[in-house]
This record gives structure tokens, sequence and C-alpha cells, in this order.
């Protein structure tokens, strides 16, 4: 992508000559001593030019504990290079860290203590996974020492096998992590899932007192009308969109987040009705129990939980199990939706972002609920005299938190930073 960008750089400018002085906007010479330390304090840019070529790179950040974060030397300071040192335990990293990775990585999800990363390359290997592996949402991960046994929780990204027919042809187009299961989108072999199927979140038969832990079971979906081309996992369920514009459902429906008209437990995916019927779907969000869709003319439905005014425009139930149309007015065309545990997100065709529902919503402690959407104003993204072309392109959310990528690349985060 070409693109004239600011970027800050860790070095400084060169400076005035020797002996000479700056000449200021007051009519008088600054001395060196002056302009040294104003130069010290100024920011520093540099213009990347039109032709370079735009670096790929994963950046990681939250709660390490768990080996989430892909970094081993956060939570066994031991294992750092010797070169560093002895850093001390890092439980928590606040700011973003530079994973490095010699893969090309085009997909990433975050679930409940773990993480899985993707490429569309054609080399068998094409996913990677760390973090917690209790319910083997990260595949069978073989202990070294005993080949028998697995990890339960694994320190760095590490290669997960899927069972392909063809894996130097199939590419991996998407990942997706749940409470503690785990989707993958392939090109032309379907939909793998690994993990905790306790409610049929995996698309198979739910057996039960079925052991989890350091289970080779990955499951193959292929029964679709049409070809997948999204999925999305919620805490225990599972979403997906066809090429058709269907949405199908599977997994837990205590709270009607599958949308199949019940509220009982589905470990088939099934296609949704109500009034998604002859609708074209071409996006869907899930995270926690509430779920949304957007249509390609602009429509915004939704079903699922309702506790935290999510879905109050249509119902004052706190459960809804079967989509509805969101009657939200002046919102616009709706491009993008996002749903965390207790509030909604939309991006519409302006890259003007609106919140509702309940918790940090980003328009500070005035606002923590609400059942009509609310604008962001795009200030807080950026935009200024200055920088008036500053458009809000992609809009993320996980339990308590939100995200949103400008077309310049810059991102705002908000939201609960719980880190337990």
């Amino acid at each position: 992508m070409a693109s004239a960008a600011l970027v800050r750089l860790g070095r400084r400018l060169t400076g005035p000559g020797q002996g000479r002085g700056h000449w200021t906007a007051a009519g008088r010479s600054r001395s060196r001593r002056e302009a040294a330390e104003a130069e010290a304090e100024a920011p520093v840019l540099q213009y990347v030019g039109e032709r370079a070529a735009r670096a790929d790179r994963v950046f990681v950040w939250g709660f390490s504990f768990s080996g989430a974060l892909g970094v081993p030397s956060f939570v066994l300071p031991r294992l750092a290079p010797a070169t560093r040192g002895r850093p001390p335990r890092r439980r928590v990293q606040p700011l973003p860290y530079r994973l490095e990775l010699p893969q090309r990585i085009s997909s990433a999800a975050c679930g409940y203590g773990f993480t899985l990363l993707s490429s569309r390359t054609k080399d068998v290997t094409k996913v990677w996974g760390m973090g917690l592996n209790k319910d083997s949402q990260l595949g069978f991960q073989r202990s070294r020492r005993d080949k028998a046994r697995g990890y339960e929780y694994v320190l760095e990204p590490s290669p997960v096998p899927l069972p392909l027919d063809r894996p130097q042809e199939t590419r991996v187009l998407q990942v997706s992590c749940g409470r503690a299961h785990s989707l993958v989108l392939t090109d032309s072999e379907g939909v793998f899932s690994m993990g905790n199927n306790s409610y049929g979140q995996c698309g198979r038969k739910v057996v039960e007192n079925e052991v989890y832990s350091e289970s080779h079971k990955i499951h193959r979906m292929q029964d679709f009308d049409g070809q997948v081309v999204q999925v999305a996992c919620g805490q225990d369920h599972s979403l997906f969109l066809t090429d058709r514009g269907e949405v199908y459902s599977c997994g837990w429906g205590a709270d009607g987040q599958t949308g199949l008209g019940h509220y009982d437990v589905t470990s088939v995916p099934t296609k949704l009705g109500g009034d998604l019927a002859g609708v074209k779907v071409v996006q869907v969000a899930t995270y926690g129990d509430c779920c949304l869709a957007v249509s390609a003319d602009g429509g915004l439905f939704g079903w699922g939980n309702s506790e935290y005014l999510q879905l109050a425009s249509v119902t004052e139930s706190t459960q809804v199990n079967v989509p509805r149309c969101l009657p939200f007015s002046g919102v616009g065309t709706v491009k993008q939706a996002a749903c965390g545990g207790t509030g909604c997100a939309l991006l519409n065709g302006e890259g003007h972002v609106f919140v509702w529902g309940y918790g940090i919503l980003g328009k500070g402690p005035s606002l923590a609920e609400t059942a009509l959407p609310e604008r962001i104003p795009p200030t807080l993204f950026g935009l200024t005299e200055f920088n008036p072309d500053v458009q809000v392109s992609l809009i993320r959310c996980g339990l308590s938190h939100f995200a949103a990528l400008s077309r310049s690349t810059e991102g705002t985060r908000w939201g609960q930073a719980i880190c337990a």
C-alpha cells in the first residue's frame, strides 16, 4: 500500500552549525544552549517515500502469564537471551511488543488466555498457537520429554498441525478463538475446529465426559450450502458466513446466541432465519454471547444476549433467539460491526464510529450505558484541521475493550484493561 506517512524515529536530525544561533519570530537570536534544548524537546519526523515497501509485523500486549503473548522470557526470565541479562517476570505487557516471527502473518485471533496466528503460505505449517492449551484449543502440542504427552501451556508460537488433504496447495484464510475452542478457515478444505466441544461449538456431536486435555481431535466442517468466507467464535458458540451471504451457527444457545429460535445446544452448523431470511450478509461479529450481522445494503441485525441493552432497541427481554433487524436511525450505511461482552460498535460508510450497550464505551464517564448508538467524536481518532482526511477503516473488540484503525494505520484503543 503506497502512502506518505509520518513516522517517529529514534534519532535526531542534524542540528545547526557550531557557533551560530537561531533567529526566532520574536526577533532575537537564541543562544546555542537554548537552541539545543528546543531541538531536544521537538519531535523528530521523517517522511516515508511513496515507494517504500510496507513491512508486516505482529505486536502483542496484555496479560502474559498464560503464554498468550508468545514471549517465553515474560513468563520464565531464565529463557531470556544471556546478552540481555535476567529481566524480572513480566505479568502485564502494557505497550505493543514486537513478536519476532520469520513468517508473514495474515490473520491473528485472541481467545481466553491463548492466541492463534496464521499465514496464507503454501508451506506445510500454516497456523501457530501460543498460550493456554488445557482443552487442546491449540491442537496437540507434543511434549519434548514424553512424546505421548502434550503441553497444557505453550510459551512461544508453535506449529498447529492440520489434517489437510493438500497441505502444499491449501491456504488458511482466517483463524478465530473462543473461550476454549478455535476455528481455522481454509480456501478449499472447509473449516477446522479444535478444543472444547461441551456445547457443540466445534460443530460435532457432544460426547459426554469427553476429555479435551491432550486431545488429537481436529474436526473438519464442509457441509455448508456454499463456501465459508468468514468464521467468528463467541464464548461457547460459533458463526459461519458463506459466499451466498447466509449465516450458520452452532454451540451454546442459552442466551439465544445461535439465533435458531430456541435456547438449546446445537452441535451441527445450522442456517439462521428470522429477519436474515433472504438477506445477503457481508460480515458477522461476536465475542461474548451477543451477535451482530451486517447486510450488503448497510443494514444491521442482532440476536443473543441483551442484558446490557445491546438489543434493547427491539426488545425488553434479556435474550433474543432469532435475528432481528435493528432499526437504528442516523447512523448511515453500516459497513462493519463489533460485538463484545457488554458493548457493541458499528462503523458507517463515512468512517464514523457509533457505540452502544454498557461499559467504557469511548465517550467518557458520562456515558456508561445506552440502548441507541452514539457517535464517538472523530477528533478522538486524530481528525484535526491539519489532518482532515483521517477516517476509521476497521473496528474490532474483545470482551470489554475496543480498537479502531484509521486509513493512516493509526490505532485507537479504549475500554477496560483487566488482567486477572
